[in-house]
């Protein structure tokens, strides 16, 4: 029998799929590389040109005016002179090509390895911890994108920076980088760096200067010499030994250059002025939306009282001791802001920054919740010893002076008569008054938060006395009055707002009248400037923190001292200090200011002036009139007993406005207020030597 033909085997179906999938893959990436074709040639045709590049500017620049006019500082981007390729120094192009982008004479724009080795380290760890950037991609980013690092904004960076490299040369495009990239400092382009840090011209750069500017790029602020010279020194080694290894210098050049033997330029001298502009600068984003076109911003700062506070500042501080100072007028404008001794030393920002227990300065929150609470500055109190809970407060040296005015109370800082208080009215009242005048720190509400054991920033105490001040109206701190172009273009303009009441004006009143006594006769003596001045002292436990706060004409000001790590200092009490500075400064800053009496008058409302009129006035058949001691008073009919004590009068007494003037002696010469006992202990915040007979107030 014949065999019949062999049969072809038809290939499998898996083979089938296979083919199909290169196929289509093939055809995939022949559209993409179309399209990316397309791409690329559109966004070449929309480039800017070559000069147009070299002329655009790299960020805005910000002039900085205080409330009077005068410059404070500018800032913002600084230009150095542009250098073409020519000029630029071999080791500066070799330094950077060696550590941005050692392929960079031979990829299209785009490193595929650069690339894959950043996306392997995005995936491993889960963010972006490695650039892959070329100089070209640096150089589109930097130009014409942000650097938020989105897969989105890579995409659109690697199509730009091909676009590039098809328009321009590496030459223009590395003459390009190297005069527009940022350096730190403010600082745009190589010369400019040159001249920040070196000052000098770039086309005199050495390999040691060419490897620090060359190390900036990757970390601009980490690097920076003038911000941290040894980071800089051991990035710019790591500079050399990659040129090493990319063949740019030799092993030889590498050892004998020696980084940390470059001279920097001396660093711009700083003041205290700059503990302020870096509080307020940050606001400009909330304010405006302009970044590019340069500006004035017209600030509160008055030169002459920051000048003033710095010096109260440097020389009232105690040795070893740091110090800082708000002074807040009637609207809100800061008009000087010290955060420390020295700047240059230490630029972090005492006034905003640090939490400190506040003492006994946070009784106005304690006696403002009482008088809202119904309390009166005459009404009697006792200081005697109190037990609440586990917690027994003291005053200094364990004496107490029984029935005395809460005015008095006030003046002489007693522990026990505002523990008696808290826990009459609750501490959450307390609490609840503090946050109404702008604390925004945590508060807690155990027994002792009376005394001032919550943290609190001297700014915001600043600004509570500033609402009291106000008459209880709130008040917000600001620091920019306007923001303007250079043409003259207004762009923002405060204003404000005074329609937000935070306590009612008898409060304010009556806390005002209990502040101006402490300063006149309590424990805040030495704040006295021979004008009318309303405040507090505080005092914490072993003299770690001082503070004194108080407004006079209008201006409120507030001074804390202590050290950062909270250790005791040696004589440190608000009423010493701190007290002492706020005077130095004040005279100074109000001196040209009208003299304001306080408006101390206590119109009480309505629910303290008129109770219950049966229980007042409609007496009871058989009742009878007592004295203070409630012993019985005979009358005649139609007679009382007359309030100041002796004479009968005709029909009852009236409860009214009037009367309460009679009591108070507002016709007469306004009262000095009760002393206490003569067997008190001097207080932590002992003042000058007194001139009147008044006894030493109690600590705080």
């Amino acid at each position: 029998m014949a065999r019949g033909k062999k049969r072809s085997k038809k290939p499998g179906p898996l083979r089938k799929w296979f083919f199909r999938l290169v196929k289509t893959g093939l055809f995939v990436s022949l559209l993409g590389f179309i399209a990316l074709i397309v791409a690329v040639t559109v966004i070449r045709s929309s480039l800017p040109g070559y000069e147009d590049l070299k002329s655009s500017p790299n960020g805005q620049m910000i002039r900085v005016l205080d409330t009077n006019g005068r410059e404070l500082f500018s800032m913002g981007p600084s230009y150095g002179q542009w250098l073409d390729y020519e000029d630029i120094p071999q080791v500066m192009i070799d330094a950077m090509v060696a550590v941005e982008d050692r392929r960079y004479e031979s990829h299209l724009g785009v490193d595929p390895i650069g690339i894959a080795r950043s996306l392997k380290v995005r995936f491993e760890r889960g963010r972006w911890a490695q650039g892959g950037s070329t100089i070209t991609q640096q150089l589109a980013r930097n130009i014409f994108l942000n650097n938020s690092r989105t897969f989105g904004r890579k995409g659109r960076e690697i199509l730009i920076a091909l676009a590039m490299e098809r328009k321009f040369s590496k030459e223009q495009i590395l003459e390009l980088y190297l005069n527009k990239v940022y350096y730190g400092g403010g600082a745009y382009g190589i010369d400019a760096a040159s001249r920040r840090f070196f000052a000098h011209s770039a086309t005199d750069l050495d390999l040691a200067e060419a490897a620090i500017i060359a190390g900036l790029v990757k970390a601009p602020s980490r690097y920076s010499p003038t911000a941290d010279a040894q980071a800089a020194i051991d990035r710019a080694t790591v500079v050399l030994r990659v040129m090493q290894d990319a063949g740019a210098i030799s092993a030889a050049q590498a050892a004998e250059t020696k980084p940390k033997s470059v001279k920097l330029a001396p660093e711009p001298r700083q003041n205290s002025v700059r503990y302020f502009t870096d509080w307020a600068l940050p606001q400009l984003d909330l304010l405006i939306d302009e970044t590019v076109e340069p500006i004035e911003v017209w600030t509160t700062l008055d030169l002459d009282m920051q000048r003033t506070a710095t010096t109260a500042i440097q020389t009232g501080a105690p040795a070893g001791a740091q110090g800082a100072l708000v002074a807040i007028d009637r609207d809100g404008a800061v008009r000087a802001m010290v955060g420390g001794t020295d700047y240059v030393t230490s630029n972090y920002n005492r006034a905003t920054q640090a939490v400190r227990q506040p003492g006994s300065a946070w009784k106005v929150f304690v006696y403002m919740a009482a008088l809202e609470a119904g309390y009166t500055p005459n009404d009697i109190v006792t200081d005697q010893p109190i037990q609440i809970g586990n917690w027994t407060p003291r005053n200094s040296g364990g004496r107490y002076a029984g029935d005395i005015s809460v005015r008095s109370a006030f003046a002489y800082s007693k522990n026990t008569v505002a523990a008696a208080i808290g826990n009459d009215i609750g501490t959450s009242t307390i609490a609840n008054m503090a946050r109404r005048f702008g604390v925004t720190t945590p508060i807690d509400t155990n027994p002792s938060m009376v005394l001032g054991t919550s943290d609190v920033r001297l700014l915001d105490m600043t600004r509570a006395f500033a609402s009291i001040s106000a008459n209880g109206i709130a008040i917000t701190p600001y620091a920019i009055t306007k923001v303007s172009t250079m043409k003259g273009d207004v762009l923002y303009q405060s204003k404000f707002d005074g329609s937000r009441v935070l306590v009612d004006p008898w409060v304010s009143a009556g806390i005002t009248d209990l502040m101006q006594t402490a300063v006149n006769a309590g424990t805040g003596r030495a704040a006295q400037i021979g004008r009318p001045v309303a405040g507090k002292t505080g005092t914490t436990s072993s003299n770690k923190d001082g503070w004194f706060l108080g407004f006079s004409s209008g201006l409120t000001t507030g001074v804390w001292m202590g050290r950062d790590d909270a250790k005791p200092v040696r004589g440190l009490q608000g009423g010493r200090a701190p007290a002492a500075a706020f005077a130095a400064f004040m005279k100074v800053a109000v001196a040209k200011r009208k003299v304001e009496k306080f408006d101390t008058e206590l119109i009480l409302p309505d629910w303290q002036l008129e109770p219950d009129e049966e229980e007042l006035y409609g007496a009871p058949e058989d009742g009878i009139y007592v004295d203070e001691n409630g012993m019985p008073i005979e009358t005649g009919q139609g007679l009382e007993y007359d309030l100041e004590g002796g004479q009968a009068a005709d029909g009852p007494p009236q409860l009214d406005q009037d009367w309460i003037d009679s009591v108070l002696g507002r016709n007469e010469e306004e009262a000095q207020p009760a002393p206490a006992p003569s067997d008190e202990a001097p207080s932590e915040d002992e003042p000058q030597a007194p001139v009147s007979i008044l006894p030493k107030p109690e600590e705080d």
